[in-house]
C-alpha cells in the first residue's frame, strides 16, 4: 500500500512539473504571446463561467420549495458585483455566501 502511494504521488509530482515547465519551453521570454493564446486568454473565462452556470442551476426546480429564488439571487449579485468591480473572485465569493445564506437561513 505505501508503495503504491508514493507512486502515485510521485507520478502526480512529476506531471505537474512538466506542465508547469510546458509554456517555458513553448513561449518566448520577454516576446509577445501568439493571438491564439491572446484570444483563449479573453474568450475562456467567460465561456468556463457559462459552463458552471449551466452545471449550478441544471437541476433548480422552480416549481417547488423556493422558486429558484436563491439561485437567481446569487446569479444576479455575482453579474452585478463582477460588472460593477471588475474582480472574478469578489463576485464569486460573495454572491456564493449570500446564496448559502439564503438557502440555509431564509428558504430552509
Amino acid at each position: 500500500m505505501n508503495t503504491y502511494v508514493f507512486g502515485v504521488i510521485l507520478v502526480m509530482a512529476v506531471v505537474t512539473y512538466l506542465i508547469r515547465m510546458v509554456p517555458f519551453f513553448l513561449f518566448d521570454r520577454g516576446g509577445s504571446l501568439p493571438k491564439w493564446v491572446e484570444y483563449l486568454g479573453k474568450v475562456l473565462p467567460a465561456a468556463i463561467m457559462s459552463v458552471l452556470l449551466v452545471y449550478c442551476v441544471r437541476s433548480v426546480d422552480l416549481a417547488g420549495g423556493s422558486h429558484g429564488i436563491p439561485e437567481l439571487v446569487g446569479i444576479g449579485v455575482a453579474v452585478g458585483l463582477h460588472a460593477w468591480k471588475r474582480n472574478t473572485l469578489l463576485s464569486i465569493a460573495v454572491s456564493t455566501v449570500i446564496y448559502m445564506l439564503l438557502v440555509q437561513l431564509v428558504f430552509a
